[in-house]
């Protein structure tokens, strides 16, 4: 029997029996990869469901982006309600890394905000991992970056039950060395607080709070409460388990060696710089490093520790980092024994393979130049090759698998028909050029468009640079087409304002460059202009067309128009795919008697629920909240904390966010009266 229990209204239909079937049998035979090419619209997450399910191994989810992420993770959770799915990607809400300009004699320090919430979530990954079989992480990347080792991070835990032997100083004592701060201010989580014989405890995984009280050297009782409304959630449950509220676990041995063998790699590496007469380098790195050597000594911690990972690991010179790969159960012969799902591999896997050059050019660099030790270099992400000896057995999920899936994998279930019988878009080959009789690429669109527009519908024109979708966007809007413009410039609130209008219609005509990486699910598209479809090159090659028409697929009335002088071989490539793809489903919904019909989705406007600098400032709104509230400010910060705490459960990161500042405005108010 599986561990895992999918539950939803529907079943399997269309390509999906056969592609399970078929995505099944090759990995219970053993083969390491699969494809699953998915047309957009055809349920590739089902699918993927589905197979979780009948391979009832702990999964690894991969996306490109933490947005992405944060939806796939959503899907899973309503599919396994009752098993652990969890959302790792990295903890930063803003995150310049350090860096050294040569040309410029420029040195850029480090600049970090860590979202709390996020690094919670992270913590609750990987003890699910360490306590339960039935664990489906969804993550980005970020999964493939250095994490602290895993037999650290379990060795060093804590259960706590009625009964046990335990004083109030012991308990103290255990708990800083688990990296918990003692506060007397608010818990918030890894910190904790004493108040007589009762110790209150926030672990780093989840909001709430471990109560213990002790008395005669003895745990009396142990509380689960609630961290907002402070009500009882369990009274003396037979057990708790408390992890360390960091990754990075070292024990005072470790330390030492740590100290030693960074000042010994410090003098090996001042001789080098010495002989190659960089005499300013070797004093940089001297002072620098002797300054980082005398802080971790006094406080245990310095400003870039993490780039001494490699002499607290106690790996060797080049050896790969932990990873939260490493946290997923191996066999007894140490092979990985988890099942990982690639989505849109076409992207992940170049971007999951460029991580370590990046990091290495930068660090390089820096230690040339004497602002870091060469150990530095082993603060890293994982190579691809390591990568792929550290996972099991993959399933890679596309509407357009990349040469590395098609050349790795045993077989590719294909996912044409969809459930809802929309077929892929009729796609039309219109000049750019004006010439007798035509118009040109953009008055064309134009007429185009407004023919949609006036059924109701939405349309795309898609560009090959940000200005020339800003200067677009602002020439249809004087033609009287309400446009606005969309590219990676525009921030994430904005952007999802956007396209909430553009759902809404309160605008007509969306203009972007590389609309794809929005992952945009559009029901009311009906028509995209692909502007110098004829231009080879990322923006115009086979994948990047056959995405873009996919987003007109969720439309019975989908339509696609390649403004072009010429065919090019990506055009070409890319039109028959989806004429192939189009008659298949066109056979299957004559056979099956399916009209199709246009998906009709809810628009959940995110929006809604900020109080964004857009529109409002936080002051403006607090100033009416505070009203509403006769001036309580204690009861309003207590209803916003559990306004951020749902945010956060359903995985509403900006909505977090606005609701954090306006908590920070809140709470400096209390503090301001009470000088």
């Amino acid at each position: 029997m599986s561990i895992f229990k999918l539950q939803s209204e529907f079943s399997p239909s269309g390509d999906q029996p056969k592609a399970i079937k078929k995505l099944v049998s090759s990995i219970e035979a053993g083969e390491r990869h699969q494809t699953l090419l998915g047309v957009t619209g055809s349920g590739k997450t089902f699918t993927a469901a589905n197979l979780i399910e009948k391979i009832g191994k702990p999964t690894l989810v991969i996306a490109h982006n933490k947005t992405l992420a944060a939806q796939l993770a959503l899907e899973y959770r309503e599919f396994f309600p009752d098993n652990s799915v969890h959302y790792f990607v990295s903890y930063y809400d803003y995150y310049q890394p350090e860096a050294y300009l040569p040309t410029t004699d420029t040195y850029i320090e480090k600049e970090a905000q860590i979202n709390e919430e996020i690094e919670r979530l992270r913590h609750a990954s990987t003890q699910a991992l360490l306590t339960r079989d039935d664990v489906i992480i969804v993550a980005s990347v970020s999964c493939i970056y250095g994490l602290g080792s895993p037999e650290e991070y379990k060795k060093v835990n804590l259960k706590l039950s009625k009964g046990e032997s335990f004083s109030r100083k012991e308990l103290i004592m255990r708990l800083v060395g688990m990296y918990y701060e003692r506060t007397n201010a608010d818990l918030e989580p890894g910190l904790f607080r004493v108040v007589a014989n009762t110790i209150e405890v926030m672990p780093p995984n989840e909001k709430v709070i471990y109560e213990i009280s002790i008395a005669d050297d003895h745990i009396e009782t142990v509380r689960e409460i609630d961290a907002i409304t402070r009500s009882i959630v369990r009274d003396n449950p037979g057990g708790i388990f408390l992890f360390p509220s960091k990754h990075f676990v070292t024990n005072k041995e470790q330390q030492d060696r740590a100290l030693k063998t960074i000042s010994m790699e410090l003098e090996e590496q001042l001789k080098k710089l010495e002989r190659a007469g960089k005499m300013l380098e070797a004093e940089r790195l001297k002072r620098r490093t002797r300054y980082d050597l005398a802080l971790i000594r006094e406080v245990g911690y310095c400003n870039g520790i993490e780039n001494y990972s490699r002499h607290f690991s106690g790996k060797e010179p080049g050896e790969a980092p932990d990873t939260l790969l490493s946290y997923f159960p191996h066999d007894k012969d140490g092979r990985p024994d988890f099942l990982t799902v690639i989505d849109e591999s076409h992207v992940t896997v170049p971007q999951i393979g460029g991580m370590y050059a990046g990091d290495a050019s930068r660090k390089k660099n820096l230690i040339e130049h004497g602002f870091r030790l060469p150990s530095a270099l082993d603060n890293r992400p994982l190579r691809f090759e390591e990568f792929e000896e550290r996972v099991g057995q993959i399933v890679y999920t596309s509407a357009t698998p990349g040469v590395y899936e098609k050349e790795h994998s045993s077989v590719v279930a294909e996912q044409i028909i969809r459930p809802t019988g929309l077929v892929d878009p009729i796609i039309e080959v219109v000049p750019v050029t004006e010439d007798k009789g035509h118009p040109g690429q953009i008055q064309h669109f134009i007429s185009e468009a407004e023919k949609e527009i006036k059924r109701g519908n939405r349309v795309i024109a898609t560009t090959l640079t940000k200005k020339m979708a800003e200067d677009l966007a602002e020439y249809l809007n004087e033609r009287n087409l309400k446009t606005k413009y969309l590219h990676s410039e525009i921030h994430t609130i904005e952007r999802i304002e956007i396209l909430t209008d553009f759902r809404k219609g309160n605008f007509d005509c969306l203009v972007g460059v590389n609309l794809l990486r929005e992952g945009l699910d559009l029901p009311e598209l009906s028509f995209i202009g692909i502007l110098d479809a004829d231009k080879e090159g990322f923006l115009r090659s086979e994948t990047s067309l056959i995405q873009t028409i996919g987003r007109a697929a969720r439309n019975v009335d989908g339509r696609v128009i390649l403004y072009a002088d010429h065919i090019t071989g990506s055009m070409k490539r890319a039109i028959e795919e989806t004429d192939r793809r189009r008659e298949k489903q066109l056979l299957y919904n004559k056979k099956h008697n399916i009209t199709p019909k246009t998906i009709k989705k809810n628009i959940k406007d995110i929006t809604d629920q900020m109080r964004s600098e857009h529109k409002k400032t936080v002051d403006e709104q607090l100033a009416i909240e505070m009203k509403q509230y006769g001036g309580n400010v204690k009861k309003l910060i207590q209803d916003k904390k559990k306004q951020m705490a749902e945010a956060v459960k359903i995985l509403d990161f900006e909505t977090a966010a606005i609701v954090r500042d306006e908590l920070k405005e809140l709470e400096s108010t209390i503090q301001s009266s009470n000088k």
